[in-house]
């Protein structure tokens, strides 16, 4: 039986660089009892040499470790601009600008002091990472599966939407406690230096709910970011091979290829700032101020006051979305997994439309 969902999904997403297509994707074998068993197929990958099936365990596995290389990493190479941005949006009368930000906390807490914050950092958006790569290709794939081979290719930007939004639910869920920690000891001044400080003093002050209260806050902020860094970068590899690269993907060597996920990941990544950027001022506030809910933070910044530091944060998240596609594509290229092309337009839809004979 040839497939209807998977390959359906090789031709219709673009996904961080080249994939494959399926000749048969199930098939029904019988063992030595008479008993008949439905297996996968080996895909027949457009690149010999694949180690897996795309959407196989393994495949879904290593998609997850190549999130938290992806994310983890980025996202502790840059917390001294993060500090520097936090700090920004809750005492912007102190930390005026981003020169004048890493000057006042080089002058109060030295070299070290940029460093503050890189543990939680670390541990939560590694986890982040992990859910927010590995489930956005279940969802992919699921939703892929529930709409047939013509939607997924004529509903693609819906797709990469609902896909990367309901990833994030979840991913945001495994950051938000290292969130509040990393926020709490940035932005707090001589509350707590380390992780293993802050976390059992937050804990004992406001109990579980201090870990998950930045919750709602993440997800208004995380979620459209999100939606735009997988959306923006899918179409904006599509666009960029069929418009702007000289030569087919496909004659494309490895490196080359790269280099294209990393441009689309930097232009995905100040979309990503902009509209995530009032949310991201709430949580900061919020993660600092014991007691306040995200209503109060909102009334108390104001229209202009949840702009604050978007600069800092439009370089910080460019740089990191870009670094995050170009590692997370590494990653795939040296575990040698199916990565999907730029779509394509089903023969099916072809016909419909009276494109082919």
């Amino acid at each position: 039986m040839y497939p209807s969902t998977l390959t359906q999904l090789a031709r219709a997403n673009p996904f961080s660089a080249p994939l494959f297509s399926f000749q048969k994707v199930e098939e029904l074998q019988q063992t030595p009892n008479g008993q008949r068993t439905r297996t996968l197929a080996a895909a027949a990958a457009t690149e010999e040499g694949d180690s897996c099936e795309f959407g196989s365990r393994r495949y879904l596995v290593l998609c997850g470790l190549g999130g938290i290389l992806s994310c983890g990493t980025t996202h502790t190479a840059v917390v001294p601009l993060d500090l520097v941005k936090c700090r920004m949006q809750v005492s912007p009368e102190k930390y005026q600008s981003i020169g004048k930000g890493f000057a006042v906390t080089l002058k109060e807490d030295g070299v070290r002091g940029l460093a503050r914050g890189w543990a939680p950092t670390f541990i939560g958006y590694s986890m982040q990472g992990l859910c927010k790569f590995g489930f956005y290709e279940v969802f992919k794939i699921f939703y892929s599966d529930l709409i047939g081979e013509e939607n997924t290719y004529l509903w693609r930007t819906s797709l990469y939407l609902a896909a990367s939004a309901s990833a994030e639910f979840f991913a945001d869920i495994a950051l938000a406690p290292m969130e509040a920690v990393k926020v709490r000891i940035q932005t707090k001044p001589g509350y707590a230096r380390t992780l293993r400080e802050c976390v059992p003093k937050m804990y004992a002050e406001e109990g579980v709910w201090a870990f998950y209260k930045g919750v709602v806050p993440l997800w208004m902020r995380q979620i459209p970011y999100t939606m735009m860094k997988f959306s923006c970068f899918e179409r904006t590899v599509e666009l960029l091979y069929k418009n702007v690269v000289p030569k087919p993907r496909a004659e494309c060597s490895k490196s080359e290829q790269l280099v294209v996920t990393f441009v689309a990941g930097y232009i995905a990544g100040v979309f990503c700032a902009i509209v995530s950027h009032p949310a991201d001022s709430v949580v900061s506030v919020l993660n600092k101020e014991s007691g306040s809910t995200a209503t109060q933070v909102l009334k108390k910044l104001g229209p202009k006051g949840v702009w604050k530091g978007l600069v800092a944060r439009i370089i910080m998240i460019g740089t990191l979305t870009a670094l995050q596609w170009f590692i997370y594509d590494s990653v795939k290229v040296y575990f040698r997994l199916p990565r999907p092309p730029p779509p394509e337009m089903p023969e099916s839809l072809k016909k419909k439309l009276g494109l082919t004979e």
